[in-house]
């Protein structure tokens, strides 16, 4: 294992089916703060696997996290996890990191819209986890006790999120058990009574939903600030919006599309899809607290769906939800409006930590708990 170019990393990412974005060489020039560092997996002259790492110093230290978001790209099918970790490890330490951090890209359980709408209907149902699974993954079950054997520490925060990335995500799966391509008819008959509804009346009420550019980004990111103080939440500037649409679309020009739902001339819902291969993720979303009514957020989604399906993606990943499905919990909310797309509850390894200066490691957590 070395360090490789951007160049290499980029082409192995566009051989394989899919990779997270986040493991993208774009995705460094995005996440400017940190350091950032391709590497590769070689076996003989042939590059079998690559990872993305993003070093964060502690302050007044030479000393780093280094952080491979839902990634690295490499097999974890196999029952031999340390063969690939331990010269990263390895390399990472002569780079200074005090800790790694990676969130394997494994799925280790599933269940469907119905199960996870039963659950909270049920008061006895606190949590996804509570629900039996429609599937169980052998994979993400071999993966997960590779790392407890090797030493790395599961990473989880109230709620159900890990520290960084989400572990529970719901998706739509665009193909069917045999890896065919669905129709729209299909997706939409999955989708529930409500959302059906919404699209139809977002159709009928003349919502026109267009794919933008980098010069409506101004647009979009006024709606979404719009949108945080409404619900609440602390916005992103502007300027983190038009690095991320420049570092990605430069890498390829497919790979992010901002859509815009305008109703008689009124942006009423915008949002950011960024797709790698088979995998297309709904990345942000912003909507008007006027004419809420026309359903433009429903409308974009839709077009956004369609779009997917088009470009031959596997997976259309409204990503995060909370692990809870207590009915009186403020995240349900979110929950229920991905839940009528028809799609399916997903939970990942999560993320996982290996100290490597364990001083330094407990004195970085100190730091968190004090700031959180």
């Amino acid at each position: 294992m070395r360090p490789i170019s951007a160049q290499e990393h980029r082409d192995f990412v566009a051989g394989r089916s899919s990779a997270s974005f986040l493991q993208t060489p774009a995705w460094a020039t995005v996440k400017a703060e940190w350091r950032a560092e391709s590497v590769g997996w070689h076996r003989g002259p042939e590059l079998v696997g690559v990872g993305l790492v993003l070093y964060r110093q502690l302050p007044k230290v030479r000393r780093y996290l280094a952080y491979l978001p839902e990634g690295p790209v490499i097999d974890w099918s196999g029952d031999d996890l340390e063969a690939w970790l331990a010269p990263l490890v390895t390399h990472l330490k002569r780079e200074g990191a005090f800790a790694v951090r990676m969130g394997p890209p494994v799925v280790t359980r599933r269940w469907s819209a119905e199960q996870v709408k039963a659950g909270i209907a049920d008061e006895s149902v606190r949590r996804l986890g509570d629900v039996p699974p429609l599937e169980r993954s052998q994979e993400g079950a071999c993966v997960i006790a590779q790392l407890h054997e090797l030493g790395w520490q599961q990473q989880t925060a109230e709620g159900g999120f890990t520290a960084g990335q989400p572990q529970f995500n719901f998706q739509i799966p665009l193909v069917d058990e045999q890896g065919q391509p669905r129709c729209e008819a299909d997706v939409l008959a999955g989708m529930n009574q409500l959302w059906r509804r919404n699209i139809k009346k977002a159709d009928k009420s003349g919502v026109e939903v267009t794919l933008g550019d980098r010069t409506d980004l101004k647009a979009f990111h006024d709606l979404y600030a719009h949108t945080a103080e409404r619900d609440h939440f602390t916005p992103r500037p502007l300027a983190y919006f038009e690095t991320m649409y420049d570092a990605l679309h430069a890498e390829d020009p497919d790979r992010i599309q901002l859509w815009l739902a305008r109703h008689e001339g009124d942006l009423v819902a915008a949002t950011i899809a960024i797709r790698v291969g088979t995998h297309a993720w709904y990345s942000y979303g912003a909507s008007s607290t006027e004419k809420r009514d026309v359903r433009g957020s429903n409308g974009v989604q839709w077009a956004m769906i369609r779009h997917a399906l088009d470009a031959g993606a596997h997976v259309y990943d409204l990503r995060g939800i909370t692990e809870t499905l207590d009915a009186d919990d403020p995240h349900v909310g979110l929950i229920q409006f991905k839940v009528g797309t028809g799609g399916q509850a997903v939970e990942y390894a999560g993320e996982w930590d290996l100290p490597i200066n364990r001083a330094i490691y407990k004195a970085f957590q100190l730091y968190l708990a004090r700031r959180g």
